[in-house]
């Protein structure tokens, strides 16, 4: 065993990690207004002088799991007009395509205890470009791209720093960091390094009166002193290094013009001192946000290293085996990957699957949010709600987060999104089981869960609705956890069963409008998807019968009863569940094929794909014919069962052999799992043999759905032919956009139209696997569609895989499609090897776009490359 998976088993060595926030600004936690603007009440612009309520940010911060103390890095060239304390990006509403970091950064690597982590930095040594970033994306239009900080200019002389920031850890609460600043122009230039130490604030909102504090202790130390915190020093090793104190505390002054009778040293004290020279520091060295004050030049060409120390105790010589521990530390985590990759001989393909594992560790955050009293306010803390117009998350009374939890993206989306977490968990059951599990136990508890069974959305509104993936993830990390440790965490898999059932019953109740079992639920994740927004009530008794919000529900159904058959071996009570799961799913199959007299069923006949179908006040029904991912999503309904399984299992066996004999209606509008497919193997698929080649049929077309870097979001027929649709005098149309959105529809980073999305790409290899495993070469399709040339659907799946793959890898030119035809970041020795796990991908030739960290879902590239290791 290495020595991180030993570590792994001492759950203390998690007690630290990268779990503060990259943008806490802009959030609705602290959105106090009446008005619910959560962009414009705490923005970047006062973000340096207000104090948050719920979570801290910073760069590189690293905190306690209950953010009590944080500690991060800042930087200032002396040119930029605040120190760089946290990343820019644009807010919403002035981005042409929504919120946009406008920063270069990489994570490097990390383990999943945090004893390594490493990133870097790239900070422009001239003027940062603030307001040309904002004025130019301000001008630009839905249909022009984004304004970069790499198209202002900022990085063509190399006149930036490298700023390479690794952690590692001496024991659980004994914390080595060290920063490297490499300068790449041709001239010498200045930098201060800043590390900060702070905490959070949480004695101003009236709950309690124990105020923590920073000291100065001697040259090079500063003294923490918190009751319940491990860690009492911070040292530096640049002795010479100046210290300054203020208060984490809003500058209300500044702010808001107000008066105030208390301390003086607010939270934007340093930033002023360090700018301006400002007597805004404490003279008696002491508060609750600290900072060394290291002012260097760094040579043309030239580096600098800073070291700095965490630790319980004091030490007479804190850095004598700085080096070392550091040496070790990186030589651990070399051996803990080695394991991982043992079988991956390609180096791009290691770097990029390591790159992935960092990313997803650093996403790390702490998430408070307590709805209750976020409504209400504090004692201390008005919130002037406007309940006659519109409160977010009014619904949640009940939900009290306070957990690390692994975001999406810490700045563009510091919140957890449910949908999101449950693929984020897949890559991470590969390096770390027990946080895979923790992360969808906890969705599941009653703090998270609504007591109607709903799971919580993302904090933007919590009442939105997910496609319900989370017991697809479940299972899917129980048996990848059983593979590695070699026996089944049924505890695990019976605890999260349970609560999924409160889960299912919630979407049969509310999503299914006419109790026919057909679901809807809004966008379902798919944004812009439609030819309208799909999440607004429509007029007149119209409602959406949504193919792949049933195609959903009747996946769901397979999980839910794969995991009671699961369960039912060890426990005979669960092949009730089973059976039940199993008839429900029926049910959902019939429905899709068929809505009712008169109406038009979800299937389409003449071109052999799923739509939605509007139906009307009246009673008629209108199939939208439009070509999307929305008719691909019934292939995930699949489900392949061992014909032993089965015979464990007798009273499952016999209730399908009488649904099998007695109600024909059902079982001849699914794949026949009487009939057995290789190695007595049975299949369970809304989608039988015909149609499922007749939708590969579409999706394997190269002017439809495969783009050389995997499975548009859309048909690209509609490029040239739109779709247009018109329903009572209005007319609605829809182009094939395949990166940034053209369209508001669903606020301002819709972008569904077109791009490669990975969680769907994902779901689209594993069924062409699962029905591969049922059929063998038994079914051949054409591959791509119109070629002439036949493959096996295991065959499809991996060119499928190897092309999504291709995104980060370099291909012959050493160029990385993600990286847009970029040159420099495609040859530049200081960015070729450097790798951003994007939210989606151009449809056609695959540069990144939108959420450029969002490791998250994207992280499930990790998967892929090593698909035959795990389950």
């Amino acid at each position: 065993m290495t020595v991180e998976k030993e570590r792994l088993q001492d759950t203390k060595w998690k007690n630290w990690g990268p779990y503060v926030s990259n943008r806490q600004w802009g959030n609705v936690r602290e959105d106090y207004s009446p008005n619910g603007n959560a962009w414009h009440y705490a923005n970047h612009n006062n973000a340096e002088s207000y104090a948050y309520r719920w979570g801290e940010e910073g760069i590189a911060g690293i905190s306690d799991v209950k953010q009590i103390f944080c500690f991060a890095f800042s930087f200032w060239n002396k040119k930029d007009k605040i120190v760089k304390e946290r990343f820019f990006g644009l807010s919403n509403p002035q981005g042409n395509h929504g919120e946009d970091i406008k920063e270069i950064f990489y994570y490097l690597d990390n383990t999943p205890t945090h004893s390594y982590m490493k990133m870097v930095y790239k900070y422009p040594i001239n003027t940062f470009p603030y307001d040309d970033l904002v004025a130019e994306n301000g001008r630009r239009s839905k249909k022009e791209p984004e304004y970069e900080i790499f198209d202002t200019g900022i990085f063509d002389n190399d006149e930036y720093f490298d700023i390479f920031i690794e952690y590692c850890k001496a024991d659980h609460n004994d914390i080595l960091a060290r920063v490297t600043v490499h300068n790449r122009s041709q001239q010498d230039a200045p930098i201060v390094v800043a590390p900060t130490a702070w905490f959070r604030n949480n004695w101003k909102w009236g709950y309690n009166t124990y105020k923590a504090q920073l000291n100065a202790s001697y040259d090079g130390c500063i003294d923490i002193n918190h009751d319940s915190i491990s860690i009492k020093k911070l040292y530096s090793r640049n002795l010479a290094a100046k210290s300054a104190f203020c208060e984490n505390e809003t500058n209300t002054p500044k702010l808001y013009g107000s008066s105030y009778t208390g301390n003086t040293y607010f939270k934007d004290g340093i930033n002023d001192h360090i700018i301006y020279g400002s007597n805004t520091v404490n003279p008696e060295k002491r508060g609750t946000k600290a900072s060394f004050i290291i002012d260097e030049i760094i040579g043309a060409g030239q580096s600098k290293t800073f070291d700095f120390r965490l630790c319980p105790d004091e030490v007479d010589e804190p850095f004598e085996k700085f080096d070392e521990i550091f040496a070790t530390r990186a030589a651990e985590t070399n051996e803990f990957y080695e394991e991982i990759q043992s079988e991956t001989t390609n180096e791009d393909e290691r770097n990029v699957q390591r790159q992935a594992f960092a990313g997803l560790l650093w996403n790390k955050q702490f998430y408070h949010y307590n709805v209750g009293k976020w409504l209400k306010g504090d004692p201390n803390h008005q919130a002037p709600r406007n309940f006659n117009d519109y409160v977010r998350n009014t619904e949640w009374n009940h939900l009290h987060n306070k957990d690390i939890i692994s975001m999406p993206d810490k700045w563009e989306y510091p919140w957890y999104a449910t949908w999101d977490l449950a693929f984020h968990c897949v890559p991470f059951s590969i390096i770390d089981g027990e946080f895979a599990k923790g992360q969808l136990l906890l969705l599941t508890k009653e703090w998270y869960m609504h007591p109607n069974g709903q799971l919580p959305a993302y904090e933007w509104n919590l009442s939105d609705v997910n496609p319900p993936v989370h017991a697809w993830s479940c299972f899917r990390v129980f048996k990848i956890d059983e593979k590695q440790n070699g026996k089944p965490d049924l505890l695990f898999l019976e605890k999260v069963f349970q609560k999924l059932l409160l889960n299912f019953t919630w979407w049969v109740n509310r999503k299914d409008k006419s109790g026919n079992n057909i679901f809807g639920g809004g966008f379902l994740g798919l944004d812009n998807i439609g030819a309208f927004d799909r999440n607004m009530e429509l007029k007149d008794g119209q409602h959406l019968e949504q193919a792949d919000g049933t195609s959903w529900m009747a996946m769901y159904a397979l999980n839910m009863m794969r995991i009671a058959m699961e369960l039912a071996q060890y426990y005979q009570v669960y092949e009730d569940m089973a059976i039940k799961f199993f008839e429900h799913y029926l049910y959902i199959a019939e429905a899709m094929e068929n809505l009712g007299e008169g109406k038009e069923g979800l299937w389409n006949e003449e071109d052999g794909f799923f739509y939605d179908v509007l139906q009307l006040g009246n009673g008629e029904s209108v199939s939208l014919k439009l070509r999307s991912i929305v008719g691909l999503i019934p292939m995930f309904a699949v489900e392949i069962v061992d014909h032993k399984l089965l015979d464990k299992m007798p009273n499952f066996k016999a209730r399908m052999e009488w649904v099998l004999k007695n109600k024909p209606e059902l079982t001849k509008l699914v794949s026949h799992w009487d009939e057995e497919g290789q190695g007595r193997k049975h299949l369970m698929s809304i989608l039988r043999k015909n149609r499922l080649t007749k939708v590969l049929r579409r999706m394997l077309d190269e002017n439809e759905f495969l783009s050389s870097y995997g499975i548009r979001a859309m048909s690209k027929v509609y490029e040239e032919n739109p779709f247009v649709f018109s329903v009572h005098g209005t007319e609605n149309v829809v182009y094939y956009t395949p990166a940034e959105s053209d369209s508001r529809m669903f606020g301002g980073n819709s972008n569904w139209r077109g791009p490669i999305w990975f969680p769907i790409n994902f779901l689209i290899v594993e069924s062409l696997q699962r029905f591969h495993f049922y059929y063998g070469n038994s079914l051949k399709v054409e591959f791509p569609t119109g070629s002439g040339e036949k493959k096996n659907l295991d065959e499809v799946a991996q060119n499928i895989s190897r092309r999504l793959c291709s995104l980060f890898l370099k291909d012959e030119d050493g160029q990385r499609p993600f990286n847009g035809g970029n040159p420099k970041f495609n040859y530049d020795e200081h960015f070729r090897d450097y790798i951003t796990f994007f939210e989606y991908f151009h449809g056609d030739n695959g540069r990144g776009v939108g959420a450029s960290h969002q490791t998250g879902w994207t992280a499930t590239v990790a998967k892929l490359m090593k698909p035959r290791l795990t389950v």
